[in-house]
């Protein structure tokens, strides 16, 4: 069985929920984001994604047009057709202010909305969740999220195929 790692640290005093039940709660909301690391359609996203393997240099040039604001249809190209309308669909209804797919090096593949940074690949939700291959469940702590305008603790999956972790997804989950 994967290991689930947790990070759960709340500022004092902001929330009426005790730590133990967000604890609670999101350990549950990350057993239903497992099944989205599955998806049929999410895999095969991630896989044709990964068969380019555009190098590191390259991802990360393009994670600094993506911060600069200058990359306008990468940004559409990641956040419509087929991959993001599978994660609206898989998502709606839900309290995930964001959810987005990463691929073996944490490049996006795609995302329910514009992320604040392409190349996810240097941050905890994707080192831990992809664990070189091995994936794992990461819970990150609550806090305050730009790109979501909300307060969220970050759900991370591995996207899995054959046993081996071939990316992540990370979802945003609402906390109040």
């Amino acid at each position: 069985m994967k290991k689930f790692m947790f990070v759960l640290l709340l500022a004092a005093g902001a929330h009426a929920q005790s730590a133990g039940d967000v604890q609670k709660m999101l350990v549950a909301e990350a057993a239903k984001v497992r099944a989205l690391g599955s998806d049929p359609e999410i895999v095969a996203a991630v896989k044709a994604q990964n068969a380019k393997r555009v190098p590191l240099d390259t991802i990360k040039k393009l994670d600094a047009q993506w911060t600069s604001g200058k990359a306008a249809a990468l940004v559409k190209q990641t956040t419509t057709g087929a991959c993001a309308d599978r994660l609206r669909l898989l998502t709606a209804g839900g309290r995930y202010n964001e959810t987005f797919v990463m691929d073996d090096r944490g490049a996006l593949v795609c995302a329910t909305a514009r992320t604040s940074d392409y190349w996810q690949g240097d941050e905890a939700k994707f080192e831990q969740a992809y664990s070189g291959g091995l994936g794992n469940v990461f819970i990150d702590r609550p806090k305050y999220d730009d790109s979501a305008s909300a307060s969220i603790a970050q759900i991370s999956v591995p996207v899995m195929e054959n046993g081996k972790a071939i990316g992540a997804i990370t979802v945003g989950l609402s906390i109040r």
